[in-house]
């Protein structure tokens, strides 16, 4: 028997005048698993993190952390998650050990508890160096792991990270994905919203897609890329040769069935109107038979990016209904 889904949110509606911001969402997270959010600006992200986060009140539906009320018991919840905004000020003439010390005070935290719970963090996050840093004159991805250590100063089960690796450079990208590695190996169930869809593949169990306020996927990464990519009309072929590419773009354009859609230096990506894997081996010995010298021959997978926007392709969502009634008062 499977154990009980530790995020469980049903029917989420916020309406702000006549726009609904998140319109009957519903989806369940497991414990222990790592979630990516994607969306386009305005599809919703944000003000459902922030429902989550207790921050906002929807005007309807219902949201359980860990069997908890996240709308009717706010301060229980708060102290078992963890909320990292997309953007995240810091104090003037503050240093970064004061400024850790302070939100960790304010946690309620004192004497021995402070100074494990302090330095837990800071190995964690790495910033044993930059204690005496004025808070405010750090790197960009000094200051998202900065960010991140006040994030993490209560131990919280479930963190809910806001496009955390925005304007980051390749190095401290790494570095992040490697501390949301850590994370999930300490058991820590997270929600990240980002752009950068490779790098939430990699990352994440499973994706939610919004869009103008509507859920539309909840899935893992693995059931998007295992579906074939598709190009000029066919499914999309990768083909390297060695040395020179020029007889495979010959032989495609009289084999039935084939379409280039781009020479390359190494070979051809190219489409193929049938994805059946008996015919593409027929093609493949076809190829070598008649002398194209074949060093890589394979069916590309969907893309990420190509995924949410296939999804995006779906038909316009109906008018808006009424202004939706607030129902929930704490």
């Amino acid at each position: 028997m499977s154990a009980a889904p530790f995020l469980v949110a049903r029917g989420l509606a916020r309406q702000f005048g006549q726009v609904r911001a998140v319109n009957g969402v519903s989806f369940d997270v497991a414990a222990g698993q790592v979630v990516g959010l994607i969306g386009a600006n305005g599809a919703g992200k944000t003000t459902l993190m922030r429902i989550l986060a207790t921050l906002d009140l929807p005007n309807s539906g219902t949201v359980h952390l860990g069997g908890v009320n996240v709308i009717d018991r706010p301060t229980v919840v708060r102290r078992r998650l963890g909320w990292m905004p997309d953007h995240v000020g810091v104090y003037r003439d503050t240093t970064v050990g004061d400024y850790l010390d302070f939100y960790a005070r304010a946690h309620g935290f004192r004497d021995g508890e402070l100074v494990r719970r302090l330095s837990d963090v800071i190995e964690f996050t790495e910033l044993g160096a930059l204690l005496d840093r004025p808070a405010d004159a750090l790197s960009k991805g000094q200051t998202q792991r900065l960010s991140l250590a006040r994030t993490l100063l209560n131990d919280p089960e479930f963190l809910i990270l806001d496009e955390p690796a925005a304007g980051l450079d390749p190095k401290a990208r790494l570095e992040f994905k490697n501390l949301v590695r850590l994370l999930r190996a300490r058991g820590k169930t997270l929600l990240i919203s980002s752009h950068i869809l490779s790098e939430l593949g990699e990352m994440c169990d499973s994706l939610l897609f919004m869009d103008r306020g509507r859920m539309v996927h909840h899935g893992d990464t693995d059931s998007l890329r295992r579906r074939d990519a598709v190009s000029a009309g066919g499914f999309a072929i990768t083909i390297r040769v060695h040395g020179d590419p020029s007889p495979l773009v010959a032989w495609l354009a009289v084999r039935p069935g084939w379409r280039l859609v781009e020479e390359r230096r190494d070979g051809a990506r190219a489409a193929f109107a049938n994805a059946d894997p008996a015919m593409l081996a027929l093609e493949l010995r076809r190829l070598t038979a008649d002398g194209i010298a074949v060093t890589d021959f394979h069916r590309e997978e969907r893309r990420l990016d190509e995924a949410f926007v296939e999804m995006l392709r779906e038909p316009a969502a109906p008018a808006q209904p009424p202004p939706l009634p607030v129902v929930i008062n704490r």
